[in-house]
């Protein structure tokens, strides 16, 4: 058995324990609740205010317990007299009160968020442990102390990762899998995850700088220090893609009973799925926070006095719908300050009590009050009025809104008048178009404008109709019991009944749109629109963000490429703090250098400083002369760096970054490589894997975005300069290409690229 493979089956059996220790407590709070509920509603009404107090403490034991079974242990402290102290979710002794697990929140659990090499106390090395179910898949260590033997013994386990690593092999070659973020803390790292909750936190860095790292500490940091607040509320995280946040989801055990929300912009909205991507330009269109006035406009352009007025009969009355009943109704709903469809409610009633007035105006007596309850019932079912109130404002749903915008030039001619008519032509599609990610925060405007439509309502009132019997039914149970004092709420047996509890604050919280965050961390925050941060900040009214990103790496048009002028006009200039981390520790430095040196040569702002460690001959530069030549050696060099790098357990990744147009050709070269190498059977292991597991992936830049390599192959990096919508954005593209291995960089173009962009 390989050391590695003894080190899992070490960790095995403390998670073994662990868990054992769980079930145990489960069944002994199962068996005390039965016998609370099993006597009944006799004695005293003392004795049944304790006997609910008891079943209230054994309900919550019970939903604690359950709510722990997802990676239960995630992580491992060792000090420098031999101790080890596990961490996890919640806190378990033995029989004999000794411990086995220390909860992540307690005092002593602090040094797995906060140690660093150089303030880790007694501590020398922390352990993350990985679980799928019950079982141990996974363990990486970061020494904390170099000087320690742990690092010889860590290295020779194949376990050491993290800054320890680094620091103990600043001159050697890495050779396995690094890990997915640097995830220990500096000196410079320190202020801005112990930063206070209130504003925002803009942490500045290049590529390999741990942005990642300090934004995932620093919402464990917050979560720890404003436990009950953000318990309540949660974090939502942000990311650019889902590949990213799987990326990410593996370092973030430490939160997993606090409510966390990770999504992207594509996907923030409950239900709504955004399947299309939008030319650059178009993208940029839309990301303008003038937006927000087109949307505005639509919906109030729909709140209007129609032409033609009808004249209707009531009870053989001739009434007449007059302009000056529509204006005084939309003025009515107007001053509610709800939702366009909300208002409606008002709107309507307002027209309607004008038409029953113009009724007893009409008649020579006064009529008895069932008489007027009829003529309005009529005037409610009558068929021309409902069309011309329709008309007069419209019941919308907001897609149907941003569809018929996008289909009728005119309309955006009419509510966005500011547009070209080049804008209005490159805005412009056929209806029932496929939602595009940057749709999204127009819709999400529509929505908030609009409210829910009527049809959504009327499955809404539905589903709160089945809920009420359900907690009637709950309270009914209670009551029969003996344990109905309301001590034990219906709700919270209800959502027993339905194997719930805490954690379904993060469930709630990404199915309901109206969800307020109490802090949000932003990643890749550099190519979010104005649209994108006015989605966001509606979701946290407190304005708590961390916000990191790198604004030489900005790609989107509408993007970011100077935090003061972004960060003013969203917080103001008192309630942000810029940071910047300037250590690269992601990439070699013949790698990181000759990454900054073109960025730098392209105008584009760099904050790097420094990269830790150096890895002769890690760039190579290979240059063919034609296009077949091209994808032959593209191939051959993927092939030998999937075998320098590439393991069968799982770890190791190469990435081949091509222009858009080249991908498809790219691949079947890189397969046909890969085959001739290694064999089809292995081959096409690596070929069947998921774009999300993929050890070999053939890319564009886009792709790779947030994400570390061992190994990447770029090709024809002129050509991918050419494809992009603007110079800046070209250079952007590329730095991020250039800047995603941790090992080694190919650079494979002919000599016409060459030409194209000299490097």
């Amino acid at each position: 058995m390989s050391s590695y493979s003894a080190q899992i089956r070490e960790e095995q059996h403390a998670v073994d324990r662990a868990y054992g220790r769980l079930d145990a407590l489960r069944a002994q709070t199962r068996s005390r609740l039965s016998e609370v509920r099993a006597a009944g509603s006799h004695g005293s009404p003392t004795q049944r205010t304790e006997r609910d107090s008891f079943a209230t403490m054994y309900e919550d034991r019970l939903a604690q317990l359950r709510a722990v079974e997802d990676r239960l242990v995630f992580g491992r402290l060792d000090n420098k007299d031999g101790q080890r102290r596990y961490i996890g979710r919640i806190g378990l002794l033995d029989e004999d009160h000794e411990p086995i697990l220390t909860d992540w929140r307690a005092e002593a659990a602090r040094p797995f968020y906060e140690a660093t090499p150089s303030h880790h106390g007694d501590i020398v090395m922390r352990r993350h442990i990985t679980l799928h179910f019950r079982t141990v898949t996974g363990v990486e260590d970061e020494v904390l102390d170099v000087h320690s033997d742990h690092v010889g013994e860590a290295s020779d386990n194949g376990t050491l990762t993290g800054e320890g690593a680094l620091l103990a092999s600043l001159s050697s070659r890495r050779t396995g899998k690094m890990t997915d973020i640097v995830a220990t803390i500096q000196a410079e790292q320190d202020k801005i995850i112990r930063a206070d909750l209130q504003g925002a936190v803009v942490v500045q860095g290049g590529p390999g700088t741990g942005k990642t790292a300090v934004a995932l500490h620093r919402a464990a940091y917050l979560l720890y220090t404003h436990r009950r607040m953000l318990n309540n509320s949660g974090v939502l995280i942000i990311g650019p893609s889902n590949t990213f946040l799987r990326y990410i989801d593996q370092v973030l055990p430490s939160l997993g009973e606090t409510g966390v929300v990770s999504r992207t912009i594509g996907d923030l909205l409950p239900g709504v799925e955004a399947t299309a991507v939008d030319e650059p330009h178009v993208a940029a269109l839309k990301g303008d926070r003038r937006m927000v006035r087109m949307i505005a406009n639509a919906v109030t352009g729909r709140e209007r006095i129609p032409a033609n007025l009808p004249d209707i009969t009531i009870n053989g009355v001739r009434l007449t719908l007059r302009a000056e009943y529509i204006k005084n109704a939309i003025n009515d709903a107007r001053r509610t300050r709800q939702p366009h469809n909300k208002a409606r409610e008002t709107f309507v009633h307002s027209v309607i009590g004008q038409m029953r007035a113009q009724y007893v105006q009409q008649l020579d007596y006064t009529p008895e009050r069932s008489e007027l309850n009829e003529a309005q019932h009529q005037l409610y079912m009558n068929d021309k009025l409902r069309v011309t109130l329709n008309l007069a404002w419209l019941p919308m749903d907001a897609r149907w809104l941003l569809d018929q915008l996008f289909a009728k030039p005119e309309q955006l001619r009419r509510f966005a008048p500011w547009l070209s008519d080049d804008e209005i032509a490159m805005l412009q599609r056929p209806k029932g178009s496929p939602l595009t990610r940057s749709d999204i925060p127009l819709l999400d405007e529509a929505m908030e404008l609009l409210g829910p439509d009527p049809h959504e309502a009327a499955r809404q009132a539905a589903r709160d109709a089945a809920r009420a019997e359900q907690e009637q039914y709950a309270k009914d149970t209670l009551s029969q019991n003996g344990i109905g004092s309301g001590i034990v709420s219906s709700q919270r047996l209800m959502e027993e009944m339905e194997g719930s509890g805490s954690d379904l604050l993060a469930q709630r919280a990404a199915a309901d749109r109206e969800w307020t965050y109490g802090h949000i961390v932003v990643d890749e925050a550099q190519e979010l629109t104005a649209m994108d941060w006015h989605m966001l900040i509606r979701r946290c009214p407190s304005r708590s963000f961390t916000i990191v990103g790198d604004v030489a790496q900005t790609s989107a048009l509408g993007g970011t490429r100077n935090w003061r002028t972004t960060m003013n006009q969203l917080f103001g200039p008192k309630h942000w703090s810029l940071n910047e981390l300037t250590i690269n520790y992601r990439n070699p430095k013949e790698v990181s250098n000759l990454a900054c040196d073109f960025a730098r040569g392209e105008g584009l702002y760099i904050s790097t400083v420094n990269a830790v460690r150096s890895v002769p001959e890690s760039v190579e530069r290979h240059i063919v002369a034609d296009h077949d030549a091209l994808l032959r050696t593209v191939g051959e060099d993927t092939a030998a760096l999937t075998r320098d790098f590439v393991i069968v357990n799982g770890t190791g990744r190469v990435a081949v970054i091509a222009p858009d147009d080249m991908l498809g050709e790219v691949r079947a070269s890189v397969h046909k490589a890969l085959r001739a190498a290694l064999g089809d059977h292995d081959a096409q292991a690596l070929i069947d894997q998921p774009d999300v597991d993929a050890q070999v992936s053939v890319c564009n830049a886009q792709y790779v975005k947030g994400l570390e390599y061992d190994a990447v192959v770029v090709v024809e990096p002129g050509a991918i300069e050419s494809q992009a919508p603007s110079r800046a954005v070209a250079a952007s593209d590329l730095y991020v290409d250039l800047t995603r291995p941790t090992q080694r960089l190919f650079i494979v173009r002919t000599t016409q690229d060459e030409q194209l962009l000299p490097m």
